[in-house]
């Protein structure tokens, strides 16, 4: 990503789809809630890791999701969606969220923009929603929520 203090020039808002990213941003909250719910159909095991006030941060969070794939479509370059993921991952473990529930949000979102989007533009909204889905997969398999864990060793490190 360009950082102005490195010497680089800042991502031109102007260099991708602007006209996209504003009707993104524009349906931020109707899309934030329905990215919410097609996860909460994919994988209804979201209730069960979080309560009403967990649902309520998911949702907030789908929200900023959207201005980031906004930003990420009228830049055309996913520099800023790729930190964006490896910064709320470590935000995402500190509230105990699977990194599978944040990638069903990235899927419920490709799935809900498709309403606001042309079918030309869903290209690049699926590039950065692929490149934030990557970034989310590397930290589960960091943090080990690709798997079960066994409880027999988890209750023999607990050291019980």
């Amino acid at each position: 990503m360009s950082h102005p203090a490195l010497g680089l020039p800042p991502l031109d808002l102007g260099a991708g789809l602007p006209a996209a990213a504003a009707r993104l941003k524009a349906a931020r909250q109707r899309l934030g809630a329905r990215a919410l719910e097609v996860a909460l159909t994919l994988d209804p095991t979201i209730v069960e890791h979080n309560d009403e006030v967990g649902l309520q941060l998911l949702l907030r969070d789908t929200e900023i999701l959207v201005d980031e794939v906004a930003d990420s479509i009228a830049t055309g370059s996913q520099a800023a969606i790729h930190s964006w993921a490896e910064q709320a991952s470590v935000i995402y473990r500190r509230r105990r969220v699977p990194m599978d529930n944040v990638i069903g949000l990235c899927e419920g979102l490709r799935e809900a923009s498709q309403s606001v989007l042309a079918p030309a533009e869903r290209g690049a909204a699926d590039a950065a929603l692929d490149t934030a889905i990557e970034r989310f997969r590397w930290q589960r398999r960091l943090a080990g929520d690709a798997r079960k864990r066994n409880r027999i060793l988890q209750f023999i490190y607990k050291g019980a």
